[in-house]
């Protein structure tokens, strides 16, 4: 068995989807996918749990992991403009069988993150519902635990099934909601920053590393989910006009904007409130309450509903698109590949996502699994970075229309950075990212090597 036969890369860059983003668009995508969970969400828990006031150096470190790693995720996507990202790449740069496991890996990635973001959501909405007085039916507020009476989580499989209908009407219109609704939470944070920053206390930032450096990188590890959107941005690639130019600079302005307003509000955040005391689901909406600012924490909140929506977008995206080009190579089944003549949608591919993010949401608790995103991006992002190296070496003649600067040393910055924050992470996760993993080795064994397209030599380059 040939598992690790590769595909090449020709100039042919033909696509049955729809060529209409541009830098600009690429960039809200990005900033969509990442301000968002990470501000009005993870601030809080990181703080409170993990790293204190020193949590602006949590997100300078997970920041500095995730650019070193955006500048190769920038190289790979000007050499090659197709959908798939990370899987994409190491199906040119390692072969068949790892390429597998890192389309695998970012089925877990996104599948997670997303069922995790629309749980999110269904918080917010129903702080926001109970403010007007109006409280759900128990049973249908949160996933299945008996012990607090819940059982399905109704609210977050709405939203999973709006954004799908807005998915399935094509990318164009998409971006454009994407575009509003980023501009809307972006107004809603700056307010944040501007409202907030006249009641900082220093005394607030003292002990600044309560629970130490080891705090620190484990917050890190814990905000790295904050980031990962602009490996969604990469996944749009066959939607891209002049995708060379145009994906780098959307990769690398979207992680440049959020990492600044990640380090401001994180700042700001643990100036207003006591670390301890930031252990809430909506941190940003409490510190306004906090310094008695209801008017604007009632902005925020609505802000925050807006803000996770883009995001659940954005990740959503990603998944139909790795589906669709999985399936295009052999590996999963062909009608996932499929796409609608009228929206240029791989509409099947967005069906079976609905369907897998609706269940995760509306029925499993994902406090816990919340990590295995986590580890499954830092993975990725390892195997990309080390793949940038590879085919310098073994194919330099390669055109590229971004090159990762100060090769071998970027790369290996990233792989370092990422693999660290990869052993914070618990026991736990590493087993269950371990047992995904020989789940989808033996998917691959018993279908994917049997209909691959490389089985076919007149199929072994990739457009």
């Amino acid at each position: 068995m040939n598992i690790f036969r590769k595909k090449t890369v020709t100039a042919n860059t033909n696509t049955s989807l729809n060529r209409v983003l541009g830098a600009f668009d690429l960039t809200m995508l990005g900033v969509g996918a990442i301000v968002g969970t990470g501000i009005f969400v993870l601030t809080g828990v990181a703080a409170a749990k993990y790293a204190g006031p020193a949590l602006i150096l949590s997100f300078i470190i997970a920041g500095l992991a995730c650019t070193f790693a955006a500048l190769c995720y920038s190289e790979f996507a000007s050499m090659i403009p197709q959908s798939g990202s990370a899987y994409t790449y190491s199906y040119v740069a390692f072969g068949e069988v790892i390429a597998w496991i890192l389309g695998w890996d970012l089925v877990l990635e996104y599948g997670l993150a997303s069922a995790a973001v629309a749980s999110g959501w269904s918080g917010y909405f129903q702080s926001l519902l109970s403010g007007f007085g109006i409280h759900l039916p128990t049973f249908m507020t949160s996933a299945f635990n008996p012990a607090n009476g819940t059982f399905v989580d109704v609210p977050a499989i709405i939203i999973v099934f709006i954004i799908t209908l807005l998915l399935s009407r094509g990318i164009q219109e998409s971006s454009k909601w994407n575009i509003i609704m980023v501009f809307i939470k972006l107004a809603v944070v700056l307010l944040f920053i501007f409202v907030g920053v006249w009641y900082v206390k220093p005394d607030n930032w003292v002990p600044f590393t309560p629970y130490g450096f080891s705090g620190v990188t484990t917050g890190a590890a814990v905000v790295v989910f904050a980031y990962f959107g602009f490996d969604a941005v990469s996944t749009a690639a066959e939607e891209v006009k002049n995708p060379q130019r145009n994906l780098p600079i959307g990769i690398i302005s979207a992680l440049t904007i959020c990492t600044v307003l990640y380090i401001i509000v994180s700042l700001i955040l643990t100036g207003i409130v006591p670390y301890d005391q930031l252990n809430v689901k909506d941190p940003v909406a409490f510190a306004l309450s906090f310094i008695n600012q209801n008017w604007v924490a009632g902005f925020v909140s609505l802000g925050a509903i807006i803000g996770i929506t883009t995001v659940l977008m954005v990740m959503m995206f990603g998944q139909t698109r790795l589906f669709y080009a999985i399936s295009r190579d052999g590996l999963l089944p062909k009608s996932m590949q499929k796409v609608s003549k009228k929206t240029q949608v791989p509409i099947v591919s967005t069906w079976i996502t609905s369907a897998l993010v609706a269940i995760f949401a509306g029925f499993v608790p994902l406090d816990r699994l919340a990590e295995l995103t986590n580890i499954g991006t830092l993975f990725a992002f390892t195997m990309v970075s080390l793949g940038v190296v590879v085919l310098r070496y073994t194919q330099p003649d390669l055109q590229r229309g971004f090159k990762t600067p100060f090769v071998p040393f970027i790369p290996a910055l990233a792989v370092i950075f990422c693999v660290y924050l990869m052993l914070q992470l618990s026991s736990f996760t590493w087993k269950g990212f371990v047992i995904w993993l020989a789940i989808g080795l033996i998917i691959y064994i018993a279908y994917g090597y049997k209909h691959s397209k490389l089985n076919d030599s007149s199929e072994k380059s990739i457009h």
